[in-house]
C-alpha cells in the first residue's frame, strides 16, 4: 500500500523543505510552500511536487546526501511503483486527486543533495523513472502524513 510518508513545506521558500503534519494542497500551491522561482515552480500545472522514498533512499545507498525534503518535493511518497509513473497519471491522496503533468527538471539550487553537486542524478532524460514528478490539482483538500496513494 502506497501512503505518503513525509509532506514537506519551506514557507520562506527554496530548500531544503521541511517535514510537516498535514497542509492544504491548492489549485496553485501547496499551503505554507513559497514558491521563489515562478517561472520554474508553482501554478495550476505545477502545484505540488512528489518523489519517491524508495528513490531517495536508493541515492543514499549510492552516497548523495540527499534526504526527504531536501531536493524540493511536498510529497515524499512510499510504497508507489515509480516505474508505472508518467504524464496524466491521476492519484488519490488521501480525499485529494491529482494529476501528474511531467518530470520536474533538476537545478543547481538542489545540488547539495548529490555527491559532488551531480544534480543531473535525478534527470528523467538521464536517468528514467529517478526524478520528482509535477501535478496538477483535480480536486483539493487537506493532505495528512500516512494518508494513502492510490491510483485512479
Amino acid at each position: 500500500m502506497a501512503f505518503v510518508k513525509y509532506i514537506n513545506i519551506n514557507p520562506k521558500g527554496g530548500v531544503p523543505k521541511f517535514s510537516t503534519e498535514k497542509t492544504f494542497i491548492g489549485e496553485t500551491k501547496v499551503d505554507g510552500d513559497k514558491q521563489n522561482d515562478l517561472k520554474h515552480h508553482g501554478g495550476p500545472n505545477r502545484a505540488v511536487c512528489l518523489f519517491s522514498d524508495e528513490i531517495i533512499t536508493l541515492l543514499q545507498k549510492e552516497g548523495h546526501p540527499i534526504k526527504p525534503g531536501s531536493t524540493g518535493e511536498n510529497l515524499t511518497i512510499k510504497g508507489l511503483d515509480w516505474t508505472k509513473i508518467k504524464e496524466g497519471l491521476k492519484l488519490a491522496i488521501g480525499n485529494v486527486e491529482i494529476e501528474l503533468t511531467g518530470p520536474a527538471a533538476p537545478c543547481k539550487t538542489i545540488a547539495n543533495s548529490f555527491k559532488e553537486g551531480k544534480f543531473i542524478r535525478i534527470s528523467e532524460k538521464i536517468h528514467p523513472q529517478s526524478s520528482r514528478w509535477y501535478a496538477k490539482v483535480l480536486k483539493e483538500g487537506v493532505v495528512y502524513k500516512n494518508d494513502s496513494v492510490a491510483l485512479l
